[in-house]
């Protein structure tokens, strides 16, 4: 990542990543049929209504795998091999306490928390059956993202896809024995996706344990480093914050979608999915951002720190608006897809229309908030996302959408958001970023 043309490079380093993120939505979706086809509408509201609350509890820890993902990088572009490999150890450690913690958090809130979303009654006992089993298997989500986040960061994109792809046949294939064949709905959807999640976690540490490079993961040298854990959470912890309140925002979006009924609910969940594609694609490139930025602030190359930001910058425009657009064309058919319902899909469409020809500024948002991360800066992209997304979100509902109840405004609160929260992330780099990089190339002078 340090050398050699950067935009070539940095595709190389993108593709897989986005396909890996792709082949996962992909699964995930075949769940969602699955429950759509062969379980009915009730069964379809009940998992699309977990998304957002499931997001919220996991968020603070996923956002220390991104701790892992620059701190690894930093130390393999320095080539600092005792700092890397302590980093390593200290990771996979915390992934498995993190998910252990899990459980116990999933299963004691599902019902209090599904019941002040406004969950409706026909569906809420589903919703708590889906997201209790679900978090059954947080341990191994855990040490999947974690471990993924590794191979990542030393640009190892290509075996995390392989091993999704593993783990994305096995959960199709249990989705539909458990809810075809044993006909147990969402809880057999939650247990295929609890089982193959376990197959990926295995793959991916079996891969750090067997690799001969200074990254191996040796189960003697697990152990928590007081002050690599300290350097991890500085960093994850903002990142893991801002993830939790932007869902915080989604809840109360949930919540007032789940207002207008389970049709309504289940359209604007499979809509959510459609969008996730676009999402991944996207967000791949906020990883990269991340990693080549700090792969190359590591190194001491601030030049090429500045250019990944322009190529991340271009690239994500691409795809939001290439991705975007088209799907908004085949929305009617993709939707079909997931359920022939024609009043889910003319809710769902409600929601594409709005969000689809807009995304490209999530990604914009995203990449800026990778770049200013992979340099070193947490707590600062934290509070302008939770100031320009998260609080613009929750005032837009409580003022415009309460006084127009309606489905366009209230997803109008994602794009103008989105809008304001990429030009005060760009201000901050344009000042803060900009100076940080100069003071690296005066110490490499």
């Amino acid at each position: 990542m340090c050398n050699g043309p950067l935009l070539g490079k940095i595709i190389v380093f993108y593709v897989p990543l986005m396909l890996s993120g792709v082949l996962q939505l992909l699964f995930n979706a075949a769940d969602i049929i699955v429950v759509g086809q062969f379980a009915g509408d009730e069964a379809l509201a009940a998992v699309g209504s977990t998304s957002s609350l499931i997001n919220l509890l996991v968020n603070v820890f996923i956002g220390l795998s991104v701790g892992t993902n620059v701190l690894v990088a930093r130390f393999y572009g320095a080539g600092q091999k005792n700092e890397l490999s302590a980093m390593v150890h200290t990771s996979v450690l915390t992934s498995l306490i993190s998910g252990v913690l899990l459980v116990f958090v999933g299963f004691f809130m599902a019902k209090p928390a599904l019941t002040l979303m406004g969950v409706p009654e026909d569906v809420i006992g589903m919703s708590i059956l889906y997201i209790r089993i679900y978090f059954a298997g947080m341990p191994v989500m855990m040490a999947y993202n974690f471990g993924s986040a590794i191979l990542r960061a030393v640009g190892d994109t290509k075996r995390p896809l392989y091993y999704l792809f593993a783990a994305g046949v096995v959960n199709v294939v249990l989705n539909l024995i458990f809810v075809v064949f044993f006909h147990m709905s969402v809880g057999g959807v939650a247990l295929a996706t609890v089982i193959s999640q376990g197959l990926s976690a295995f793959l991916v540490l079996r891969c750090l344990a067997k690799t001969p490079s200074d990254y191996q993961l040796k189960l003697r040298l697990l152990r928590i480093e007081k002050d690599k854990l300290v350097k991890m959470i500085q960093i994850g912890i903002p990142a893991g914050l801002q993830g939790a309140l932007f869902s915080v925002s989604n809840v109360l979006i949930q919540s007032s979608v789940n207002s207008f009924g389970s049709l309504v609910v289940a359209g604007n969940g499979v809509a959510s999915s459609l969008e996730s594609f676009v999402y991944t694609s996207m967000n791949a490139q906020y990883q990269a951002a991340m990693t080549f930025a700090s792969q190359n602030y590591g190194a001491g190359k601030a030049d090429r720190v500045r250019k990944t930001l322009w190529c991340c910058l271009g690239c994500v425009t691409v795809i939001g608006l290439g991705m975007g657009l088209l799907f908004r064309l085949f929305g009617p058919q993709l939707m079909s897809l997931y359920n022939p319902e024609p009043e889910v899909i003319r809710n769902g469409l409600i929601r594409i229309d709005i969000i689809m020809p807009t995304y490209f500024l999530c990604g914009l948002m995203d990449v800026m908030v990778g770049q200013l991360r992979g340099i070193g800066y947490s707590v600062m992209p934290m509070i302008v996302s939770l100031t320009g997304a998260c609080l613009l979100r929750i005032v837009w509902i409580l003022t415009v959408f309460a006084q127009n109840h309606t489905l366009p405004v209230l997803y109008l609160s994602y794009p103008v958001s989105w809008f304001v929260t990429f030009a005060i992330h760009y201000a901050c780099y344009h000042f803060a970023g900009r100076k940080r990089l100069r003071q690296l190339e005066e110490q490499n002078a």
